[in-house]
């Protein structure tokens, strides 16, 4: 049984109510010595409190997309075939990989109605990075326009928190269903929206770094997921078609990747993050100075050769990633630009959900070539 399932989200419902009901029922039935009277009512309020319990994880897993199987809850998901030492660059011996076989995956689409309609998945294997999981894919209404046959997309990479599943972008916080309009309008470019898997190791944030021995997150995000969109699909190759987003953890690894690597991304997105690894307290980087330092962006932003040709948008409370975003349009310098909002609300994808179309109208204006010239799509 799914752990995101409506058959087990019914299944706590009905325990809870169960374990509700045979106290009232059952309490002055009870009978025996005071002790087994006492241990047996016990028994049954605390296993009332378990079961409600349990259904109120299930509400809270199923909105905020923290646990996608019980594999990912359990921590027994193996997503780690090798972790070579790629070097600075993340590519290894392949220094080269638009010059490669072509990584073409097969898709299908998803069943899962909570994820709305075109979400295809596929399962990759790394050829770079060593690691292997699933990346979720949604096609703008253009794509399949003949009026568009020959036009290559722009791309965004969508990044959850952690723990966070795979589909939160477009189960959660309903990604797609909220562009939708806007691109068939054209306000909104139109965007291939990529989510894959973050959620590498058990119990523990990759940090979205790479870490020999451990695992390669950064070079699967960067290299290996990216080289197969463009191969699979009609995406944009270039840097300038190509943009980061991600909340909470996933926001950390959109501004540190887009730093990094601005000849693979154009733009991030960053919604409460946080420079500092540590704030994550299970972070694989946060543990270690010198991991820590080098994947902290405020100290890549500062110790780069040259100021990387990136626009950031970032966004959150007082104490929830505004201050980490002044602190990093402080340290920016031309060509590296930097907006930051402040927002209000709790750390939850409430919060997140609701900026959506606002961080997709500025990606527009920042990303895109089809920016203010964005056909809109007809008779879909």
């Amino acid at each position: 049984m799914s752990l995101t399932g409506t058959p087990f989200f019914l299944a706590t419902i009905a325990l809870a109510v169960v374990t509700v009901l045979l106290p009232l029922l059952l309490w002055s039935r009870v009978r025996g010595p005071a002790v087994v009277r006492g241990a047996v009512r016990m028994v049954m309020v605390v296993l009332a409190q378990a079961a409600a319990v349990l259904s109120v994880f299930v509400v809270v897993n199923n909105t905020n997309g923290l646990y996608d199987s019980w594999a990912d809850l359990l921590g027994t998901g193996h997503h780690i075939v090798a972790a070579p030492d790629l070097g600075r660059d993340g590519l290894g011996d392949h220094k080269h990989p638009a010059n490669e076989p072509k990584i073409v995956q097969d898709f299908s689409l998803t069943h899962d109605a909570r994820m709305g309609r075109g979400v295809r998945v596929t399962q990759l294997r790394g050829r770079v990075s060593g690691v292997r999981g699933e990346v979720y894919v949604w096609l703008p209404p253009q794509y399949g326009q003949p009026a568009f046959r020959h036009r290559k997309f722009p791309v965004v990479e969508l990044l959850g928190g952690f723990p966070g599943s795979a589909k939160a972008w477009f189960g959660s916080l309903q990604v797609q269903s909220q562009l939708r309009a806007g691109m068939r309008s054209g306000e909104i470019a139109p965007f291939i929206l990529v989510e894959p898997r973050t959620n590498l190791l058990a119990g523990q944030d990759t940090g979205c770094a790479n870490v020999p021995g451990v695992v390669n997150a950064e070079s699967w995000l960067s290299v290996d997921v990216r080289q197969m969109v463009i191969d699979t699909f009609r995406a944009q190759s270039r840097a300038s078609g190509w943009a980061v987003a991600g909340y909470s953890a996933g926001a950390h690894c959109a501004v540190k990747m887009a730093l990094s690597h601005p000849d693979r991304y154009r733009a991030a997105v960053g919604l409460s993050g946080y420079n500092d690894p540590a704030a994550e307290r299970v972070s694989l980087t946060g543990r270690d100075p010198e991991l820590r330092r080098v994947n902290n962006p405020l100290w890549i932003l500062r110790h780069a050769a040259t100021p990387p040709s990136v626009a950031l948008y970032l966004s959150g409370g007082r104490n929830d990633g505004y201050r980490d975003g002044l602190a990093l349009r402080r340290a920016a310098a031309p060509p590296t630009r930097v907006v930051v909002t402040e927002v209000s609300g709790p750390h939850t994808i409430g919060l997140w959900k609701r900026q959506v179309p606002r961080v997709f109208r500025w990606l527009t204006a920042e990303l895109s070539t089809y920016a203010g010239r964005v056909a809109p799509a007809k008779g879909i």
